[in-house]
């Protein structure tokens, strides 16, 4: 069993950063995607960056440019690099991890796809 565990949410002022993390109780270089998404109240859970154990990554259209993501396999940890942040971008973010390749027609960024979910952090942004 895969325990993923966020950390870092907090609140910031707009234009300001945050860097969440996220603790994974598992060799990380099992998990073939790693993701990030979140969620605000009244709205559906959306993907925002994802990474592959290649390395690979994909945004969201609306975090590009300002957020990174990354992995580290050897801490077994996530990270997401937040920029410029917006009161667009406050919600609740999680981890999400899937261990297989999820082939071509797979959309990492999608929440079907993913096998494991962290309890989430809070990110607040104010105007």
């Amino acid at each position: 069993q895969v325990q993923l565990m966020e950390s870092g949410g907090g609140s910031v002022q707009a234009g300001q950063g945050l860097t969440l993390s996220c603790e994974v109780s598992s060799f990380t270089n099992d998990l073939y995607y790693m993701a990030w998404f979140r969620q605000s109240p009244g709205k559906e859970r959306e993907g925002v960056a994802v990474i592959d154990k290649n390395g690979r990554t994909k945004y969201a259209t609306s975090v590009k440019g300002r957020f990174t993501i990354s992995r580290d396999n050897d801490k077994m940890n996530l990270y997401l690099q937040m920029y410029k942040l917006k009161p667009d971008d406050s919600a609740m973010y999680y981890c999400a991890a899937r261990f297989a390749y999820g082939g071509s027609m797979f959309d990492p960024l999608a929440t079907n796809g993913y096998d494991y979910w962290g309890q989430g952090t809070q990110v607040t942004v104010s105007s």
